[in-house]
């Protein structure tokens, strides 16, 4: 249930960094999977594969953001860790947040049911 004074509804984010040249096959799969949306950003630091500063562009690692609800997070989660981990560097994680506007990240109909 969310917050009637801001009127928020709980979401899960999912956070995903990884290399770059996966940008494409990963935003087809995050369609594919049933994301309603998503924005990637480049990435930069340092972390288990080194540092990663994006001066090459074949290099640079990207961060894709999605938010949706909590199954299809599971969902997306278990097919980027099964598809993904072995052969790529990668990093997933997801957080419970509150957003205002649900229907633009869920059906309105699944946004209507979060309000009761």
């Amino acid at each position: 249930m969310g917050s009637k004074l801001m009127n928020t509804h709980p979401l899960q984010l999912i956070t995903i960094i990884t290399e770059s040249v996966l940008e494409h096959t990963l935003i087809e799969d995050l369609d594919r999977l049933g994301a309603r949306g998503y924005t990637i950003t480049n990435a930069r630091g340092k972390g288990h594969q080194g540092l990663r500063d994006a001066a090459w562009s074949s290099d640079s690692n990207i961060r894709v953001e999605v938010l949706c609800d909590p199954h299809l997070a599971d969902v997306i989660a278990e097919y980027l860790t099964k598809t993904y981990y072995v052969d790529y560097a990668m990093m997933l994680y997801l957080s419970d947040v509150k957003v205002l506007r649900p229907e633009k990240f869920i059906g309105k109909d699944e946004a209507a049911e979060s309000e009761e």
